[in-house]
């Protein structure tokens, strides 16, 4: 999914990142979207804030480190 943004689209979902190292689907997200402020690996289980920001995705990864959720922002 993508958004437009000044006439071009800024993607906000990563489906294709389920599955892949944490690390490697943040880089990429860094990449395909560079205007987020905030790219944050999330251990399953952690406690986190419920607040929403336009400018940051958390990727969701198991212990292993692998990406479990679609990354998108919020």
């Amino acid at each position: 999914m993508a958004t437009t943004c000044d006439d071009h689209e800024v993607k906000t979902r990563w489906p294709e990142l389920v599955g892949k190292l944490g690390d490697t689907a943040k880089e990429t997200i860094e990449k395909e979207n560079p205007g987020l402020r905030e790219v944050v690996i999330v251990l399953e289980g952690s406690a986190i804030d419920e607040a929403y920001f336009t400018d940051r995705v958390r990727v969701w990864v198991d212990e292993t480190n692998v990406v479990i959720r679609v990354p998108k922002v919020g």
